[in-house]
């Protein structure tokens, strides 16, 4: 017979197809086995509308052969074959779905009880067409022949690619589809011979198709001991020998009935599926149906990944269409400040046939991601209610990304997020979430109280930090870098607003007498000026502070950038020289104040300027700021203690 033109024509449009919807070449033989899939569940369908008890579900099978000498690769289905006339329509058209037709002819058919059963007997998930010239990636020739269900005659399709195709006679003694690929020469690019290995095979089906509902068979390679008769002691003790194994798992544990799976069954799934060695902190399993139907098996790591805060750490959760995978780390279906989640998703509303670039932009594929979001969320929250010592080791491993989600995007996620976080509270040092602090307020608190630093301990030796303490207030502890800048952007958590202990504006207190505050400024105006002077623009201004009962000063800030944002800053490449506005508080009734006070009303201002710089340098260290003069710092006291 003469050769045919494709009715999409031109070698370029296949060239396209091919480049720009697969990625990876290796996906061809998921989209033939898928395509062999559609083939056994289209019979089977047809078996329960027609009543034929003779067609058998465990009857049916794919099977793989590869044979290195030929260069050949076979992909075998007993399903329902195709006619010489839809040989010619769905593979002589490139993009025409034999099986997408299938489908909504399917769901355009009556709904008595016998069509209900057969459809959900069946989940079409290849679409014979595109996926199916997925196969001239790897093959310079390809044969499929085929013999429809009930016909007694069988066809031979032939192409070796956007030429042109030839339909002739064939032989066959069963119904189904028999797909032959001849596999092109390897190049130094790609090693196309890879594919006749049976370790490839093997990995690729495990990979892509384990959980195709039909066993995918191959004859493999093994290995038994021979019995020894011999006394030959250089006699082989072991010989090699083929036997047919099925290479899939067939059933997704996700597709199993909840009550059927034990907690021990997604452990083992989760540590063998995602190569870790520990259980999961938390296991999530959804499953939704509307307008996007599909169902989620996802896992909270019970530790920190080794390459997570590494540039080679993908986020991404598995992504299958009826049980087949089309991506292995799907970026879309997450949003960073969950990235640390594991898992998959497998929905039939997505095609097989589609690319990243077009994922991207695929409405289903959004409004997955956004209720996966949701659930994310709930299952945490649910988690941080359930098992607290629990939560608190996973908020451990993961709680800055948090943290870094509430801060990002100006914080667009804040009200997703604040009410997972959690920080260590001035009350016996035990972690509270910001809904417990409220629950903990005094009556007439307006703010919520935090002090910033690197450690609890050195938080807590702050004057600042004290004096909030000393009138019943309840401190957050904020020691990572990232919790002043989430909270800047959080502003206020149901309407208490966010307030440092450290800001200048703590240093007036309403509960003390204003008149007291007004005469301690007036009486120390000089001693106030003087040490503005001496300090200079290290300092933006100096107060007196009514809050300081032990100590003599402390350094607070006013402004947006506070001590401990200015540290951050200044550690990162680029921001180098970022200032807080820094404000040196003083008591007027400490014993040293006084003392500066009177050396400066002695009239010897040498000491007093001593005293005053080494009052700021206590301050900036208290504050754990490192100093500017060291040296200074020494000269000023040996100065001191020399006289």
């Amino acid at each position: 017979m003469s050769k045919k033109q494709f009715k999409a024509e031109s070698k370029k449009l296949l060239d396209l197809m091919i480049n720009s919807i697969y990625t990876h070449k290796e996906i061809f033989l998921r989209e033939l086995i898928s395509n062999g899939s559609d083939a056994l569940d289209k019979l089977y369908y047809k078996a329960l509308q027609s009543g034929d008890t003779g067609i058998k579900r465990q009857d049916f099978n794919i099977e793989i052969k590869a044979d290195k000498d030929e260069r050949t690769l076979t992909i075998t289905d007993n399903g329902i074959g195709m006619t010489k006339e839809e040989l010619e329509k769905d593979l002589g058209t490139i993009a025409k779905s034999g099986s997408q037709n299938f489908k909504e002819d399917m769901n355009a058919g009556n709904s008595d009880d016998k069509d209900d059963k057969a459809k959900r007997a069946t989940d079409i998930i290849g679409q014979f067409g595109v996926g199916f010239y997925s196969a001239f990636m790897v093959a310079d020739d390809v044969k499929v022949t085929s013999k429809a269900y009930g016909s007694d005659e069988a066809y031979i399709w032939e192409s070796q690619g956007a030429d042109g195709y030839t339909i002739n006679p064939a032989e066959k003694d069963e119904a189904g589809t028999k797909i032959v690929l001849h596999l092109k020469d390897d190049t130094d690019d790609e090693k196309y011979s890879d594919y006749l290995q049976e370790y490839r095979i093997r990995e690729l089906v495990r990979k892509y198709s384990d959980y195709v509902h039909y066993p995918i068979k191959m004859m493999v390679t093994k290995t038994r001991e021979i019995n020894q008769d011999s006394d030959d002691e250089n006699a082989p003790k072991t010989e090699t020998y083929k036997e047919l194994e099925t290479l899939n798992s067939m059933e997704p544990i996700w597709k199993r009935q909840k009550s059927k799976v034990k907690p021990e069954d997604y452990n083992e799934y989760y540590k063998s599926k995602f190569m870790d060695y520990e259980d999961p902190a938390r296991v999530i399993r959804t499953s939704v149906e509307g307008v996007s139907s599909y169902t989620a098996l996802l896992f909270i790591p019970g530790h920190v990944p080794y390459d997570y805060y590494t540039k080679q750490y993908e986020k991404g959760l598995q992504l299958y269409s009826s049980g087949v995978m089309i991506m292995d780390r799907c970026k879309e279906l997450l949003p960073d400040y969950f990235n640390f989640v594991k898992g998959l998703v497998d929905s039939q509303d997505l095609s097989l046939n589609i690319s990243r670039e077009m994922l991207q932009h695929d409405r289903q594929l959004k409004l997955i991601e956004k209720n996966l979001e949701k659930k994310i969320k709930n299952e945490l929250a649910k988690f941080m209610k359930e098992d607290r010592e629990g939560y608190e080791k996973f908020f451990a491993n993961f709680g800055n990304q948090l943290k870094y989600g509430i801060y990002d995007n100006f914080g667009m996620n804040k009200d997703m997020l604040s009410d997972l976080i959690l920080f260590t509270s001035s009350n016996e040092r035990k972690k509270v979430s910001l809904d417990e602090y409220i629950e903990h307020m005094k009556e007439d608190q307006k703010y919520i109280y935090y002090a910033a630093g690197e450690t609890a301990d050195k938080i807590e030796m702050l004057p600042q930090t004290k004096a909030a303490i000393d009138k019943g207030y309840e401190v957050l502890y904020f020691t990572d870098d990232i919790d002043e800048f989430s909270m800047k952007m959080m502003q206020n958590y149901k309407d208490k607003e966010f307030k440092s202990v450290a800001d200048e504006d703590m240093a007036g207190d309403a509960d003390k007498d204003e008149e007291k505050l007004k005469t301690a400024k007036e009486s120390n105006k000089e001693l106030i000026d003087f040490i503005k002077e001496t300090i200079g623009d290290k300092i933006s201004e100096v107060s007196v502070s009514m809050r300081l009962s032990d100590s003599p000063c402390c350094l607070s800030s006013k402004g947006e950038i506070s001590l401990e944002m200015e540290k951050t800053l200044n550690r990162m490449p680029g921001a180098e020289g970022v200032k807080a506005e820094r404000v040196l508080e003083i008591n007027p009734d400490s014993a040293i104040i006084t003392k500066v006070r009177e050396t400066l009303e002695a009239g010897d201002k040498e000491t007093a300027a001593s005293y005053a710089r080494l009052l700021y340098d206590q301050a900036v260290l208290l504050s754990g700021i490192e100093l500017d003069d060291p040296a200074g710092l020494a000269k000023d006291i040996n100065s001191l203690i020399s006289k």
